[in-house]
């Protein structure tokens, strides 16, 4: 989900990386949906050599798609003669500009991948490249040739999926949507929910995504890629050749999807710990490491079944699995949500969409705690435990907490979007109105993310404006900062910088708990 601040944070984030003419076009695409060339130079009143480099630098680093919308069969010859290329932003990968760091260390931190790093770092940081480039850049400041240690550096990402061929530039979608009754359709505070429907987004970067065989694959002889010449619309936009014949040609970038699934299934496995033990987190760990290459989708509500035998020997593949025998990994998988009643065939299956919600709950939950107290947060608690209706004395009783003062705090975190409210009435009884409460899930954590973003746009900038305020100490000579009042202004700097990015990384955690797990 797209929210209000999540745009104005993501627009953020590209005028600090490309400046004030990039987001401009950038953020009529995230406000506005695709547009085509003209479209955009007319909404954003920029020249169109400006809106062609704009979105060419937004495509390089991955955060635009072009697609041709296919002509359905209802058209007419005019409406197949206006077909042109449309441009979307992948809000989703302007957001993972935040998690490059995050990325890096997953792959420092992994036995046998040290030299991988700084291959990754150099397409984070320039988008799109060849292997030409890659080299190029590697080959900067040193004599000996890097040629070869940057391609088995670039074959073991491959391997890992954290590197994988760039999408086909042009793919054609279809942009008509046939059933729109699933359509989320609400009020500023209803309850009735429904589940929103594929977007143009997802089907675009779908359509785009190349085949399994050639996507993780080195050489260039198994069909057409992405990658060889750029132009812009009219010729001139980015495009691609039928047949790459050359390795030097095709463009590879970083697979966002595998670190934020690494990501997901830290998350997963340290949740499990926390509620059960180390050796319920190992047995997840292991089925999830196992089915990690089968997994279609990140947001995957539950894990691809596997055998029983099938778990035993991935299980003492780890160090605390050693130690566990047959009778307590059967132990943990019922921990996990495998009861007897559940296994087909002798196959176990995890419930991980149960796991990120506990995550979640426990996460507003302790918003809650701190924003209101402990008496909001017994009977936030308690409705969030529970999908039924609760009037006013009921969760009050249940709770403990005065009868006079619950009505005052479930007003209060109703106000804040926080609960749902419903009003019964009740003819010819002594009170007429009857107050009824609950916790809607999918519209309370929407709220929350958006609250989240809006923090994490005030983080960002607090750290500009301490960067801008502290500029010119920033360009004095190392030796003139070692000592005296300038050094201690330094170093107050410093720890704020620590203090908001840290802040920042941490927010983050939570922002992808709800919009990316």
């Amino acid at each position: 989900m797209v929210t209000q601040f999540g745009i104005k944070f993501a627009v953020h984030l590209i005028t600090n990386h490309f400046g004030n003419l990039v987001s401009k076009v950038c953020e009529n695409l995230l406000s506005r949906g695709p547009l085509t060339l003209d479209q955009l130079i007319r909404f954003t009143e920029l020249t169109r050599e400006q809106v062609k480099n704009s979105l060419l630098v937004l495509v390089q680093h991955n955060c635009a798609q072009a697609f041709v919308p296919a002509v359905e069969d209802g058209d007419d010859d005019v409406d197949r003669l206006r077909v042109r290329t449309q441009y979307l932003a992948l809000f989703d990968n302007i957001i993972h500009r935040l998690r490059f760091p995050k990325f890096l260390e997953i792959v420092s931190s992994q036995k046998g991948y040290e030299d991988c790093v700084e291959l990754l770092d150099g397409l984070l940081r320039d988008g799109r490249l060849t292997l030409k480039q890659m080299v190029d850049r590697a080959s900067q400041g040193k004599e000996n040739a890097v040629a070869t240690k940057v391609q088995e550096s670039l074959s073991k990402l491959l391997m890992a999926r954290y590197v994988e061929r760039c999408p086909v530039p042009e793919p054609i979608v279809s942009t008509i949507f046939k059933d729109e009754t699933t359509t989320r359709k609400r009020g500023a505070k209803s309850a009735k929910i429904f589940e929103p429907p594929e977007t143009i987004e997802q089907r675009v970067v779908e359509a785009a995504v190349p085949g399994e065989a050639i996507r993780f694959s080195l050489t260039a002889d198994m069909g057409s890629n992405a990658g060889e010449d750029t132009k812009l619309e009219d010729s001139q936009m980015i495009s691609v050749g039928e047949n790459v014949a050359k390795e030097e040609l095709i463009l590879w970038r970083a697979n966002f999807e595998e670190f934020i699934r690494h990501l997901r299934h830290k998350v997963l496995i340290d949740n499990v710990r926390a509620q059960h033990d180390d050796g319920t987190a190992t047995v997840l760990g292991a089925i999830l490491e196992a089915t990690r290459t089968v997994e279609k989708k990140v947001k995957k509500e539950n894990s691809v079944p596997l055998a029983l035998d099938t778990i035993i020997t991935e299980v003492m593949k780890t160090e605390t699995g050693r130690t566990m025998t047959m009778d307590r990994i059967r132990a943990s998988l019922g921990q996990l949500g495998c009861s007897q009643k559940m296994i087909v065939d002798d196959s176990y299956s995890i419930d991980l969409k149960k796991i990120i919600e506990r995550a979640r709950n426990e996460e507003v939950e302790s918003i809650v705690l701190k924003r209101y107290g402990s008496d909001a947060y017994r009977m936030f608690r308690l409705l969030s435990n529970d999908s039924c209706f609760h009037d006013t004395d009921q969760i009050a009783g249940s709770t403990l907490v005065e009868k006079k003062e619950a009505p005052k705090l479930l007003f209060k975190l109703w106000k804040d979007n926080y609960l749902y409210m419903e009003k019964i009435f009740v003819p010819g009884a002594k009170i007429s109105n009857i107050l009824l409460w609950k916790v809607n899930k999918p519209l309370l954590w929407e709220y929350v993310l958006d609250e989240m973003y809006h923090a994490a746009l005030n983080l960002s900038l607090r750290m500009a404006f301490e960067q801008e305020k502290d500029e010119e100490l920033l360009n004095l000579p190392k030796d003139k900062l070692k000592e005296g009042p300038l050094h201690k202004k330094y170093k107050r700097l410093l720890n704020v910088w620590l203090l908001l990015g840290s802040s920042l990384m941490k927010l983050d955690d939570a922002l992808m708990l709800f919009h990316d797990f």
